[in-house]
């Protein structure tokens, strides 16, 4: 696994337990980057602030464009690793655009159900479709 991909895993880590705990998104993040155990890199914490900063409109276009899904009924693992993939498909150009779907899907197939990839891959390249005409 790369740094990089390590880094999203990470991240997502972060994301997920936020939401866990109830806390605002990325609202662990100051406590994972002081323990540092494991450390948090720069990417990682790049992405998470990215995430917290655009998460009205990530998840605006993910409630949007999801079929017969709702962000609420999505497990909290595939709503989080979507919000990653639409961060970075949406708003950080320094990634490119089939990275991002594909390693959100390399996380779903990791981490959740086996139906989790084609949605995350299903959804992303919805928004990918859609990027040029969604003024994000």
């Amino acid at each position: 696994m790369s740094a990089r991909s390590k880094a999203r895993k990470r991240a997502l880590d972060v994301l997920y337990e936020s939401e866990v705990r109830g806390l605002p998104v990325g609202g662990t993040l100051a406590d994972r980057v002081a323990d540092n155990d494991p450390p948090v890199n720069e990417f990682t914490v790049a992405l998470v602030e990215g995430v917290a900063e655009h998460i009205e409109s990530i998840d605006e276009l993910l409630g949007t464009h999801s079929v017969g899904w709702t962000l609420d009924r999505m497990p909290a693992v595939d709503r989080n690793i979507l919000r990653l993939g639409a961060y970075e498909l949406l708003f950080d150009d320094d990634v490119p655009d089939v990275v991002a779907v594909s390693e959100a899907v390399a996380l779903a197939r990791d981490l959740s159900t086996d139906e989790s990839p084609a949605f995350v891959n299903g959804l992303l390249a919805r928004l990918l479709q859609l990027k040029p005409t969604l003024g994000v």
